[in-house]
């Protein structure tokens, strides 16, 4: 219960950030003076390049009406896991603000379950280990730039395919169970820095998925006592581009 609520309020505290952002990149400058840079992108209609970054993946789950009667796990809870990005970036300019971004490429993910059983101070940690083949589908709002630098905030969606799933495993009887699978939608924010060669954007984006993702196991105790499992993931993005 703790960490369902310490998890809408980190939530609710990351979608306040955004709407701030948001509302500065409306209210961003509207002076043209000083973008030279900015000047020579403005001539492209599309450019590409490349994505480096980190990420914290994690689960939200649900327990099942097993997990009630249950003698043996007394406490079920996320835990949330380091990763990297790794994605190639195509961008084509809709007008002068707007942008549909195409980002394929690989995330390398961990995370965990935890089960604490009823007795005994033994806490049985599940990883799961993750290679997602990912195309996000984004949209992005630009502010004005003001001295080669331009806010923005980005959304949309995502399909992410776990190559390295564990769903076909044989030793079935012993594992979490996880589609290989998965649907998320996104919403960020960031800033583009216009440099002569190229454009540095670092960008935070929160990914939520929309399907649950837990293949039911009914072998496996751990697993009856879970309903419903989707995932959670904050980003941290360097984009390179030109």
């Amino acid at each position: 219960m703790i960490n369902s609520i310490n998890s809408v309020q980190g939530s609710s505290r990351f979608v306040g950030t955004l709407i701030f952002l948001f509302i500065a990149v409306c209210g961003f400058s509207q002076s043209a003076r000083d973008n030279y840079n900015y000047r020579d992108f403005q001539k492209k209609p599309f450019y590409f390049g490349i994505t480096l970054g980190a990420n914290s993946t994690g689960f939200k789950l649900d327990h099942s009406k097993n997990f009630i009667g249950n003698d043996s796990i007394r406490i079920v809870e996320p835990s949330a896991g380091p990763g990297i990005n790794l994605h190639m970036i195509a961008n084509l300019k809709i007008g002068e603000y707007f942008d549909f971004r195409l980002l394929p490429g690989f995330s390398f993910a961990e995370r965990n379950i935890v089960f604490t059983p009823t007795e005994g101070d033994f806490v049985n940690d599940r990883k799961i280990e993750s290679v997602f083949f990912e195309i996000p589908f984004l949209l992005r709002f630009k502010s004005a730039p003001y001295k080669d630098k331009r806010a923005f905030v980005i959304g949309g969606i995502k399909y992410a395919y776990d190559v390295a799933s564990n769903s076909k495993a044989r030793q079935s009887k012993s594992l979490i169970k996880i589609s290989p699978h998965d649907f998320h939608i996104e919403v960020g924010a960031g800033m583009q820095f216009f440099y002569p060669y190229f454009i540095f954007s670092p960008e935070i984006k929160y990914s939520r998925g929309i399907v649950n993702s837990l293949i039911y196991n009914s072998e496996l105790n751990e697993a009856r006592v879970i309903e419903g499992v989707v995932s959670q993931i904050i980003s941290i993005s360097f984009h390179f581009e030109g």
